[in-house]
């Protein structure tokens, strides 16, 4: 005697991929579908876009760097790593100039003051922990120009 399959209910191609979860895991924070395409560019700067997710304790952040663009020397009280993924930027930390091309990763621990440069058009993703409420609350004057 066969036992009969019962086949899985489907539905439209990608359509839960489409809608952002948010269901809560275990009581603690939700859990996060977002698209990137879905994230509105923001223009810090006329040679600097950015987008970011943020999570309980964790941030990341898709930052488009026009060739020329300075990020001014500063620092914060969070770690980061920089991993890019096209193009490259030329750090000044630590007494060091480190050039950072794609495919490679600079991890910056908490309170180390850098400072960096797109040598060419360049696209990076930045993870924060804890995140950075100097972006969220866009009071971080240091990128946009301001003293």
């Amino acid at each position: 005697m066969a036992i009969s399959e019962k086949k899985p209910k489907t539905s439209k191609p990608h359509a839960r991929a489409r809608r952002n979860v948010t269901k809560q895991a275990r009581g603690e924070a939700p859990l996060q579908y977002i698209p990137w395409h879905n994230i509105p560019l923001e223009e810090v700067n006329p040679l600097l876009q950015r987008q970011f997710v943020v999570g309980q304790e964790i941030m990341l952040a898709r930052v488009l760097l026009k060739k020329g663009c300075i990020v001014p020397e500063h620092s914060h009280h969070n770690e980061q790593l920089t991993y890019i993924l096209d193009g490259a930027l030329k750090f000044w930390i630590d007494g060091q100039e480190i050039v950072v091309h794609a495919g490679e990763v600079l991890c910056i621990p908490a309170d180390m003051p850098h400072k960096a440069e797109a040598l060419e058009d360049t696209v990076d993703l930045d993870v924060f922990t804890p995140p950075r409420a100097d972006w969220i609350n866009r009071t971080d004057q240091y990128l946009r120009g301001a003293k």
